[in-house]
């Protein structure tokens, strides 16, 4: 079952199928930053960014980083890494207002 799936995914061994479930998982975090927000959207019947969408954003980003960097691709690891910069950056300011509230 194992091989097949290393073959499947082209992973290459076994530690390989396991950086392409991380990266899958960072991914599936990615992704339900947009359902949260689409959702709290619908809800509120006007344009809203809930603090778990900043939540997801930087553990899916911080996620595909490591996945990008086990990767050794530049691209993705530079893009991530500006990513879960502005993803801290708002939760900061998110704590920082709510502090002076």
């Amino acid at each position: 079952m194992t091989e097949t799936l290393v073959r499947f995914f082209h992973a290459g061994s076994m530690a390989g199928l396991v950086w392409i479930a991380i990266g899958l998982l960072g991914q599936a975090l990615f992704t339900a930053r947009f359902l949260v927000q689409w959702l709290a959207s619908e809800r509120a019947k006007r344009s809203v960014m809930p603090v778990a969408f900043w939540y997801f954003s930087i553990g899916g980003g911080l996620i595909l980083l490591a996945y990008a960097i086990a990767r050794h691709d530049p691209v993705f690891t530079i893009g991530q890494s500006l990513g879960v910069v502005i993803y801290a950056r708002n939760l900061w300011l998110i704590r920082a207002e709510r502090r002076s509230a």
